[in-house]
């Protein structure tokens, strides 16, 4: 990460309750980066693609990708932000999510997901994991838009 770009983070999950846990427990681990919160697939990829505050236009970001959207999946936004000639073909991608079906796990990581999360049923350990991401987004280097 250059010197004066922080890496904005873009949360795509609609359940409110997951979010704010996201959130608290990335801030619990000293992570003090921009979280821009979506709740749907539509608004975020406009966000993501279109907005001049955007990853696409205005510097680095990483994505937490909820797979379970209200009006698409979260496999077809990771498609879109993976596909070949996208600006953001190389923004990290962390799938969050409640599945750990092996098929859908490795249809995100044949898609380019970057980290596939299960969210664990249990709070504490959901927080736990949330807490390391937060000190793996703390370290790790993230590439501009194309």
């Amino acid at each position: 990460m250059n010197q004066h770009q922080t890496v904005g983070i873009v949360m795509i999950e609609d359940d409110e309750g997951h979010a704010r846990l996201i959130e608290k427990n990335i801030r619990r681990a000293g992570i003090l980066n921009d979280i821009k919160h979506f709740t749907d697939g539509t608004s975020a990829l406009d966000f993501l693609f279109n907005a001049a505050d955007g990853p696409a236009k205005s510097g680095p970001a990483m994505i937490l990708l909820d797979l379970n959207l209200p009006d698409m999946s979260g496999t077809d936004i990771l498609a879109k932000i993976k596909a070949e000639g996208s600006a953001l073909r190389r923004t990290p991608v962390v799938v969050l999510t409640t599945t750990d079906d092996k098929v859908e796990i490795e249809r995100c990581y044949d898609l380019g997901c970057n980290v596939y999360i299960t969210k664990p049923v249990n709070y504490e350990s959901f927080a736990q994991a949330i807490r390391q991401l937060g000190l793996f987004l703390s370290v790790i280097q993230v590439p501009e838009a194309e």
